[in-house]
């Protein structure tokens, strides 16, 4: 299943118009992304508010990822304080998979955000979260904190903003969108006899990632037509409903 390192800004210090900042409302937007990356399979490593882009860069080439997602928002240069708006999606120049990321995200953000013209992908040579990472990677700059409405949005729409980020992650990974199942719940495999088949993708001659007996308890994360996105003991992927029993209602964490 895709593995991705998520990049909320550590930069408490960018001073929102009208109270907060940029690290505080970049790890809402990361908190409220997870729902959907558990839903569609996407494992995350998450970094921390004690890093830096640095070391957020740092720790992801210790693991093995198939995407660097960094979450910001943006400032107009000094003596423009204000007069800028827009979300601007970058890529490392030369990029092709960054850049096709960038475009589906840029896509997504259109459909939420209140100018969709002022809503670009674009290439970059600077950003060190895109040109200095080993996997594909992008940087989200949501909107600008200094302009009253800009920033206004952003705390109005965290949720919307976190789910356009994971569709546009979802499409990237070639996977179809499933609904969250929010709180989770736990499900029971009821088999008539014999294992039910957990499956990279929602389809029956998918790669069977692991053989479920019958009365054992799955974490279910999400929903696509008839079939479920669960953990199973830690491993992510895909069961058919109609051999799944819902039960207790869980407290997510």
């Amino acid at each position: 299943m895709p593995r991705i390192y998520l990049s909320p800004s550590t930069q408490e210090y960018n001073l929102y118009c009208g109270g907060g900042n940029e690290e505080y409302y970049m790890n809402l937007v990361a908190d409220a992304m997870v729902p959907f990356l558990q839903a569609n399979t996407i494992r995350y490593t998450r970094n921390t508010p004690d890093m830096t882009a640095a070391s957020s860069i740092q720790q992801s080439m210790e693991g093995h990822y198939d995407f660097y997602l960094s979450l910001h928002t943006n400032a107009a240069p000094e003596g423009q304080e204000g007069t800028r708006q827009g979300a601007e999606v970058y890529y490392a120049r030369g990029s092709r998979n960054g850049r096709r990321a960038a475009e589906l995200i840029a896509a997504r953000l259109r459909e939420i955000y209140p100018y969709p013209e002022l809503v670009r992908a674009l290439p970059t040579t600077r950003l060190g979260e895109v040109v200095k990472t080993v996997p594909p990677a992008v940087l989200i700059e949501f909107a600008y904190h200094d302009n009253p409405e800009d920033a206004q949005w952003i705390r109005e729409n965290i949720e919307p903003m976190a789910e356009a980020a994971a569709r546009g992650l979802v499409e990237y990974f070639g996977l179809p969108w499933a609904d969250p199942i929010e709180p989770h719940q736990l499900g029971t495999v009821s088999t008539e006899q014999g294992n039910l088949n957990l499956r990279q993708r929602p389809s029956t001659t998918s790669i069977v990632l692991a053989r479920l007996p019958r009365g054992s308890e799955v974490i279910l994360y999400g929903q696509w037509e008839d079939w479920y996105t669960v953990n199973a003991g830690g491993v992510l992927g895909y069961v058919h409903a109609g051999y799944i029993l819902p039960g207790e209602v869980l407290a997510n964490g």
